[in-house]
């Protein structure tokens, strides 16, 4: 790094950010080129990527990217911080054997699992489990029942997810298709995919994705979005091809030398993004994206929140301003369906006309049986 480091503000990046995310306007661009250079999507919450990439895309419908996971195009599967994302099925063989060590950690300090797991011959489990899974597919709770009968003094629950944690697993349909219902129901990856774990993937290249997405970022903030630790010497190998950049603090940030830092006086409108959704969840330092710099949970804590939305039949957060100020969620009367929109801060006319006027559009978009829809744009009072 050289003393003339520019220092970027929190506003540059939050545009920096919002840009990259695809935020700040609508695209048109395939849902699996999206999904792609976003390195996945936050997928916990099955509807969660459709809402993600209407909020993204223009004229956006939900069809296509069902079929692609009901074609194995994509898959849900345990990857960054040993949470379900949404990928295509490259990046599932990518990328999980480079973040493995993230599950490893999860298994063995993971409070439910951990004094379960000790003594016990996890790779005697592994194989065990991917040879029932070869069976058939099966649900978490089958699996382990399956596996406790040859190992009785050990909790099924735990035999289950020591396979999820060691082993590629991925959820098929039609979990996480568009309307699809049912419990998660896993097989292993290279079965479904018919292809072989990336024998040699590369971390560097999984760093640059991430600051193509989601840069400038520090080496902390890598470390935040994927779950790894130590990846400061790999950085540090990396530095002839990176750019650097200091933040208003003077931590070093990295990006991409090709990536373009937009106008930070751009506007930046409302978006009503799901319950969860990777913009907020990538950064160690976040606030760029989450007012006074707040984790995601340190923000439902204190707006009282048990984590986002209660109630509704579909929730999640929203963007005014370019950050994370305030909830919606969607109430059902029969066939009547109606957003309430509530803002933590202070709304312009005109950004109220814009949630009034995007909440309508996403009614139609989730619900087209709906007989009626209407907006409600309501502040929220903390419910602590």
């Amino acid at each position: 790094m050289t003393a003339a480091a520019a220092r970027l503000s929190p506003r540059v990046l939050n545009r920096a950010l919002l840009s990259r995310q695809y935020l700040l306007r609508r695209h048109d661009l395939p849902e699996r080129d999206v999904v792609e250079h976003l390195v996945g999507m936050h997928s916990q919450i099955p509807v969660g990527p459709y809402v993600a990439l209407w909020s993204r895309l223009g004229n956006y419908r939900p069809e296509p990217l069902s079929t692609m996971v009901s074609e194995r195009e994509l898959v849900r599967t345990a990857l960054m911080r040993s949470t379900i994302h949404l990928v295509t099925a490259e990046d599932c063989l990518t990328l999980r054997p480079l973040v493995q060590p993230v599950l490893d950690r999860d298994l063995h300090q993971n409070s439910a699992h951990s004094a379960a797991v000790r003594g016990l011959d996890l790779d005697a489990v592994v194989e065990r489990g991917l040879a029932l899974l070869d069976e058939r597919p099966r649900t978490p709770s089958e699996l382990g029942k399956a596996l406790h009968e040859h190992w009785p003094d050990r909790k099924p629950e735990t035999l289950a997810y020591a396979v999820r944690n060691l082993a590629a697993l991925v959820q098929i349909p039609p979990r996480g298709t568009w309307n699809g219902t049912g419990r998660a129901v896993h097989a292993s990856a290279r079965t479904w995919l018919g292809r072989p774990i990336d024998p040699a993937p590369s971390m560097e290249r999984l760093i640059l994705r991430y600051l193509a997405a989601f840069g400038p970022a520090s080496v902390q903030d890598v470390q935040a979005w994927c779950g790894l630790t130590r990846l400061g010497e790999v950085v540090d190998r990396m530095r002839p091809q990176l750019r650097a950049y200091l933040d208003e603090n003077g931590k070093e940030l990295f990006d991409v030398p090709e990536a373009e830092l937009p106008d930070p006086g751009v506007p930046a409108p409302p978006r009503y993004l799901p319950e969860y959704d990777n913009v907020f969840l990538s950064h160690a330092r976040r606030d760029r994206i989450i007012p006074e710099g707040l984790s995601f949970a340190e923000w439902c804590r204190k707006h009282g929140l048990l984590m986002t939305v209660r109630g509704g039949v579909l929730r999640g957060n929203l963007l005014i301003g370019g950050l994370l100020q305030g909830i919606w969620r969607v109430d059902k009367a029969k066939r009547a369906y109606t957003l309430v929109a509530g803002p933590f801060t202070d709304v312009s006319e005109k950004d109220r006309e814009v949630l009034e006027e995007e909440g309508l559009a996403l009614l139609g978009f989730a619900f087209p049986e709906g007989e009626s829809f209407d907006v409600q744009v309501l502040p929220v009072q903390n419910e602590r």
